[in-house]
């Protein structure tokens, strides 16, 4: 077993997503037809041989309690260590940013046994190479291993200059659209004593600030961040465009076994259900479609999670229609968000536009 503990930071979600965190975390998001985005955390740990991770939750968590529940489906429901949720330890139950919430859970940090831990956030689809960064990580000598990308990610994000020895030579913070140096995916490799260091160290001074404080102090102290460069689809999901251009990039083969290589599976929450029924008027094109649905009726370029019913005459065009939702016999959805338990009405028509794609609530019966 790998002598890496994982920390998944499951506690913060973007104002931008709006409707689809009204009850639930960025984390568990559903994604790709039957995954929610906390699998791919989950997943790099395990195919890395961890089996002992800490998820560090905030609010609007109970999704993400009954999605990943015990951690059997990732080999992670264990007597002794294993998959351990950390809700929040203040009155208000929130955090002011990362080092807030890494000092509440500070006790359970200090008794990690591993030597050293991945710190990384709960929303990002990425197939990462985790066991790979750890050698890399050891090898190098560094303080912390950051993995980061050539890809721009979505808003505001944080960027390395690295220099030609490979190491981070400044950290440039909030920036947005492409720049100088490499974009992070905030994971980060170091010995728990580095990253308790970098708690202190912020605490200390009253500073919250986990990549302004704590990695741009370890630089300016003389510390070594060692940047690590990832290959491959990835997908920060902070709005609702975002969320959606993610799902329709499902859609592209090459994106597609890039986020779910064979070499790495990821593993989800399982749900028995009967193969997908097509009837002799149907037609698929370009989407993905989960078991347990029921098309009658015109899908093309979506994505259709588990259980949904696409009544006949019905169409469902470019669009993201989550588990358990019902579309009526005559109606036409084009640009559409439909959280789970949707109910679309007889010849109701709804149209978004690729910019600005029309969410439906969880429940909603247009």
């Amino acid at each position: 077993m790998i002598n890496l503990h994982g920390l998944i930071l499951a506690d913060r979600s973007s104002r931008d997503l709006r409707e689809l965190v009204m009850v639930r975390t960025s984390s568990s998001l559903p994604f790709a037809g039957r995954y929610r985005l906390i699998d791919f955390a989950l997943s790099n740990l395990q195919n890395a041989g961890v089996r002992d991770v800490g998820v560090v939750m905030q609010r609007n968590y109970s999704s993400l309690l009954d999605h990943i529940g015990s951690g059997k489906e990732w080999d992670m429901s264990r007597k002794r260590g294993g998959l351990k949720l950390l809700p929040p330890f203040t009155g208000s139950g929130e955090y002011e940013g990362i080092i807030d919430a890494l000092e509440n859970v500070r006790g359970y940090i200090e008794d990690i046994k591993q030597d050293y831990v991945a710190l990384m956030r709960g929303s990002l689809a990425a197939s990462v190479d985790l066991a790979d960064v750890m050698y890399k990580h050891v090898k190098s000598g560094a303080d912390v291993t950051a993995v980061c990308t050539n890809y721009t990610p979505e808003g505001e994000h944080h960027r390395f200059i690295v220099g030609e020895d490979g190491f981070a030579k400044e950290i440039m913070l909030r920036r947005v659209g492409p720049g100088e140096g490499v974009a992070t995916l905030e994971i980060y490799v170091m010995s728990k004593e580095t990253l308790l260091g970098i708690i202190d160290r912020c605490d200390n001074a009253l500073n919250h600030k986990f990549h302004r404080d704590g990695l741009g102090g370890l630089l300016a102290a003389g510390g070594r961040i060692n940047v690590y460069m990832h290959e491959g689809y990835v997908a920060g999901v902070h709005s609702v465009n975002g969320y959606f251009a993610a799902n329709m990039d499902m859609l592209d083969r090459q994106k597609r076994s890039e986020l779910f290589p064979e070499s790495r599976p990821v593993r989800t929450k399982g749900r028995s259900d009967v193969s997908t029924y097509y009837s002799e008027d149907a037609v698929s094109r370009n989407s993905l479609v989960a078991d347990g649905c029921m098309i009658e009726g015109t899908v093309e370029n979506s994505v259709i999670f588990r259980g949904v019913r696409v009544e006949r005459g019905a169409v469902v065009r470019n669009c993201i229609i989550m588990q358990d939702t019902v579309i009526e016999a005559g109606a036409s959805l084009s640009y559409i968000i439909a959280d789970k338990d949707c109910e679309v009405s007889k010849d109701v028509t709804l149209a978004g536009s690729p910019k600005l794609p029309l969410v439906l609530p969880k429940g909603s019966k247009v």
